[in-house]
């Protein structure tokens, strides 16, 4: 039985220039101990759809319709207090992209870390202390950090503390929202280990969220994309990343640079993805697809099963063939 459900999950924006569709009829599931990633350009809808999981889609955007299912629970609708009280942190908690947001800087790390604690686990004072100790030697930190304020660590050091605190109360699920954004090469590579090896110890479930590809490819099972709020592919990971059914999949495959084969131009999506207040009719990605047919600015495609849990919202599914 899936961890989690999400069926036709919308979230809007509704602002004084128009109603933003950020994320508009989302479906997908998670297993338990499944990393699922999510990817797409800027704008796609991937960071809402992360905060609506949890309860915490800012004004003046809201939660309009659709189920989030949490172990046969639906969480939507639910007051903020039970969501704080027994949903956030302790069944869902998140790695917030760009860990010097997360962090306050007049409080030391460790006061941030006791605080959670005490505040949505009911933990003791001294029973926060030391499990947030606990906390900083499973993430790889030397206890020291406990004394040192955010702007006393590094990038990675501080990418390291928002993990450790997403895992405090250990929840079934993290969401991991570009976790390795503005970091160095080597200190991506030090975070994507860290993360492959508690969900391995632990047993958790993520949701990697990324533009990425390279991340997600080294650690999901399955992947979701999103263009324009909505799935435009889904499949297990090693189907969607070399045999895409998209086009749009296909082409932010080709943009990402390369290490190994022959030499080439990097390849782009021309254009820019829709205005939200005013997507275009039929396929929302028709305007910068090379592969459209007439057909493709009139009908809207829904999800179609290629076999094997692979879906393609795509007039053509099945028809082009790709390959990575």
């Amino acid at each position: 039985m899936p961890l989690l459900v999400v069926e036709d999950l919308r979230i809007y924006y509704f602002t004084g220039r128009g109603v933003v569709r950020a994320v508009d009829g989302v479906s997908f599931s998670l297993e338990p101990g499944e990393v699922l990633g999510i990817a797409g350009e800027s704008g796609c809808g991937k960071s809402t759809l992360a905060w609506g999981l949890i309860g915490l889609v800012p004004p003046p955007g809201r939660i309009v319709s659709g189920r989030i299912v949490l172990d046969g629970v639906d969480i939507v609708g639910l007051s903020e207090d039970v969501l704080r009280s027994r949903i956030r942190w302790k069944r869902i908690s998140m790695i917030f992209q760009g860990a010097m947001n997360t962090l306050t800087p007049v409080y030391t790390v460790g006061r941030q870390m006791v605080e959670l604690l005490r505040v949505h686990g009911g933990f003791s004072e001294r029973e926060a202390r030391a499990r947030v100790l606990e906390l900083l030697d499973s993430v790889g930190l030397e206890r020291g950090i406990f004394d040192r304020y955010p702007h006393e660590l590094s990038g990675g050091q501080k990418q390291r503390v928002t993990i450790a605190m997403a895992l405090a109360l250990d929840p079934d699920i993290v969401i991991a929202d570009e976790p390795t954004t503005a970091l160095d090469v080597v200190v991506q590579a030090q975070i994507l280990n860290l993360l492959k090896r508690l969900q391995r110890e632990k047993g958790i479930s993520f949701i990697l969220i990324s533009h990425d590809l390279g991340v997600i490819a080294e650690l999901a099972d399955k992947v979701m994309v999103m263009y324009a709020g909505r799935v435009v592919e889904y499949g297990p990971a090693d189907i969607v990343l070399r045999r895409p059914g998209h086009p749009y999949t296909y082409m932010l495959l080709r943009a990402f640079p390369r290490i190994h084969g022959p030499r080439g131009r990097l390849e782009y999506i021309p254009g820019a993805p829709p205005d939200l207040r005013s997507p275009p009719p039929g396929c929302r990605f028709h305007p910068r697809c090379p592969f459209r047919v007439e057909e493709c600015s009139v009908r809207e495609p829904s999800l179609r099963d290629l076999g094997g849990g692979h879906y393609v919202a795509c007039i053509r599914a099945g028809e082009l063939q790709f390959s990575v």
